[in-house]
């Protein structure tokens, strides 16, 4: 029974979880225990999400909690197994570490009795609309998985899939957020060209790109029936898409998860 969820790493991805479940009530701020090298995380996360616990090391987080997450940059992944070893008999383990596999975690914890599971969530999570994939092969138990689950589904949308996918997920779900910043940054900037206020440019941009990805998920509808439905004869749209082609935007997005999924493969490796 998981009574006591621990967090190391607080960083973008670690906090958003922390902040998305507590405002889901999916767990109690007293129930969650979280440590970061970075005093001034520690403290934002404290007023953020009052009555959390503070740990003073990763030690006592591993030591108090019976489920632990995992949200540190992959090169820190097993200094801090190995850290924490000495207390993670029966703990549940949860990494959200890019490249690290089933197997890397397997072989880090072997001889400590715990078991694992993989996850990759995204950003969105802290406003409730992440998309995280949890990976299918397990040890957590049935109840253990079921609730690792309720902590992603609590925060956003899940998919369970088998690791062989799972570089395509970092490149399409785990790493895109940064690529549709970057898309509503330049449709802001052109639109402050054109002389409308940066603050409302930033809106305008971010609101359109959200309702037609509600647009995209509530209809069912092809993306490319839905773009060919705003392409007027002879208008305004249609010569955007065509600059659009004519700079190969597609082909740039595509190129960019292939790199995307490549270097995940790599650090798999590593």
């Amino acid at each position: 029974m998981i009574n006591i969820i621990g967090m190391i790493g607080t960083g973008n991805m670690g906090s958003a979880i922390l902040r998305g479940i507590a405002d889901a009530d999916y767990v109690k701020p007293e129930q969650i225990i979280a440590y970061d090298t970075s005093s001034r995380r520690m403290k934002e996360l404290k007023e953020d999400i009052p009555g959390v616990m503070i740990a003073s090391d990763c030690l006592e987080v591993a030591e108090k909690a019976d489920m632990i997450i995992l949200a540190i940059k992959p090169i820190y992944v097993k200094d801090v197994i190995d850290e924490i070893r000495p207390v993670l008999n029966g703990k549940a383990i949860l990494s959200i570490a890019a490249g690290w596999t089933v197997s890397m975690l397997k072989n880090a914890l072997y001889g400590t009795n715990s078991t694992y599971l993989r996850v990759m969530p995204n950003t969105p999570a802290l406003v409730g609309e992440g998309m995280t994939a949890i990976c299918d092969d397990t040890t957590f138990s049935k109840d253990d998985f079921n609730y690792a689950k309720g902590i992603f589904d609590s925060v956003g949308k899940t998919k369970v899939l088998p690791e062989r996918l799972f570089d395509g997920v970092v490149a399409v779900s785990g790493s895109s957020p940064a690529y549709v910043y970057i898309l509503i940054e330049a449709m802001a900037d052109a639109a402050v060209k054109e002389g409308i206020p940066r603050v409302y440019a930033y809106e305008m941009a971010a609101q359109s790109v959200l309702g037609s990805a509600l647009m995209v998920l509530s209809s069912g509808t092809h993306p490319a029936a839905l773009k060919d439905a705003v392409c007027s004869p002879g208008g305004t749209t249609i010569e955007a898409v065509e600059e659009l082609e004519r700079h190969g935007f597609r082909a740039s997005i595509m190129n960019a998860m292939e790199a995307c999924a490549r270097k995940n493969r790599e650090l798999s490796q590593s």
